[in-house]
């Protein structure tokens, strides 16, 4: 006898709306547009189109589960702006996803590729559910019910998803499996952050975090700091904290105090190992419990007195309640929209030096746009050249940012908005969206 029960996450809350107590990102994604859009005079028609998304899919998902059971997920794509070329953007499985968040990510996205001047548009997924409880054939059941469900918006030429939070190579190959069995033939190329044996980019794996040390070194050498030997502090030890870790001191000499997850965070001024940190929490599930380190939480290690400071986990971790309390010379955010608008004021008033999330996590798209362009010529490139392509692509963005602040006296994600959103409203008006 089968049973249908409503997954857990479902039946906490609404899947399509936030709770009061919870911060809305999409308000958060549609403020910082109005204020990026009220210093460069935008057209109110550009403006009022660019607050939304031009098209969302809601989804519900049917998908057998280990015991017999089926249970009923929810699940999103939303494509926010194609002007410029097709979606681009992650797919999330996270027990507490929501449409507003995926709504402000996929916005997020579209101000992303304009300003790294990449011809991609905005797009982002999500299924509630939580990944951590769920055997691995459930998550290819529910990876397949997903691509089944929204692949009739996807495409090489419309909209290309990837990873993102809770989901991995594995998970992106599944779903591309499944749309090339939908099409008939193989499609590998309506899905980047793939295994290499199927259509992968060398040089993926580390790439938003790379990104984002490249950005840090350009930072630093704009403000004359001296980062060899300086201390940082991540919150967030996922794919892109953890390849921080080991980048900050491969390439920046750096010294690596303070890493944290969702369980909680480690501190060591001596320095933390990242062979040894992230041994620990492959075999443990956690960097919490390292023998070699004092316990720390994730909001004390936000105010840790340290060069650079790397949010690299979720929303709304820097507000206007501890702005005033960070202490780092640099924050570069490797994680999508950790400041909020009220904070970026409080910290920019102080000096702190903001890399925002539009550039900051950029290496991971700008990596899966050329895995776009190598699997559509059938030829792929070495690792030393995909860093190579990267760090030019981070260095020339960083640049426009940082004049673009320079010009209009504003701070830098101001500064990255107006670039971006002037790039995606001139092709809205040459396209006669206005």
């Amino acid at each position: 006898m089968t049973h249908i029960t409503a997954s857990a996450p479902c039946s906490m809350h609404d899947p399509f709306v936030k709770s009061p107590s919870q911060r809305d990102p999409f308000k958060t994604a549609q403020k910082q547009l109005d204020e990026a859009a009220a210093i460069m005079k935008l057209d109110p028609a550009a403006h009022e189109l660019l607050r939304w998304p031009l098209r969302e899919l809601h989804v519900t998902l049917p998908v057998r589960m280990d015991n017999g059971s089926t249970r009923i997920f929810h699940g999103f794509r939303v494509q926010h702006n194609d002007s410029r070329g097709p979606n681009k953007g992650g797919i999330r499985f996270h027990p507490d996803e929501t449409i507003d968040t995926v709504r402000a990510l996929a916005t997020w996205m579209t101000w992303k590729t304009a300003l790294l001047d990449i011809p991609l548009g905005g797009g982002k997924g999500g299924v509630i559910c939580d990944p951590k409880t769920m055997s691995d054939a459930e998550l290819e059941r529910l990876s397949r019910a997903y691509i089944r469900q929204v692949g009739r918006i996807l495409g090489p030429d419309k909209d290309i998803p990837a990873p993102d939070v809770y989901t991995t190579p594995r998970i992106m190959a599944w779903m591309a499996d499944e749309y090339s069995f939908m099409q008939g033939n193989n499609e590998f190329g309506v899905i980047t952050g793939k295994p290499l044996a199927l259509g992968g980019s060398a040089g993926r794996g580390d790439a938003t975090a790379r990104g984002g040390i490249y950005c840090v070194r350009e930072a630093a050498a704009e403000i004359g700091m001296n980062l060899a030997g300086a201390e940082t502090a991540i919150q967030g030890y996922g794919n892109a904290g953890s390849s921080a870790h080991k980048l900050a001191v491969e390439l920046l000499c750096m010294k690596v105090i303070a890493v944290s997850d969702s369980k909680g965070g480690i501190y060591n001024p001596d320095g933390l190992d990242y062979k040894a940190v992230h041994a620990h929490k492959q075999k443990t599930g956690s960097v919490t419990g390292f023998s070699e380190a004092t316990a720390i939480t994730n909001e004390g290690l936000l105010e840790l007195d340290v060069a650079v400071l790397f949010p690299a986990a979720l929303e709304s971790v820097i507000t206007e309640t501890n702005a005033a309390n960070i202490r780092a010379k640099i924050i570069a955010e490797l994680a999508n929209g950790p400041t909020t608008p009220e904070a970026d004021t409080i910290l920019y008033n102080k000096g702190t030096h903001i890399i925002p999330d539009l550039l900051c996590n950029a290496g991971g798209v700008t990596v899966s746009w050329f895995e776009m362009v190598q699997n559509a010529y059938g030829y792929y490139w070495e690792k030393e050249e995909v860093h190579a392509r990267l760090e030019k692509k981070m260095k020339t963005a960083f640049r426009s940012m940082y004049e673009t602040a320079g010009k209009y006296h504003v701070h830098n994600r101001l500064a990255a908005y107006i670039v971006a959103v002037s790039r995606v409203a001139e092709a809205m008006k040459l396209r006669g969206w206005f």
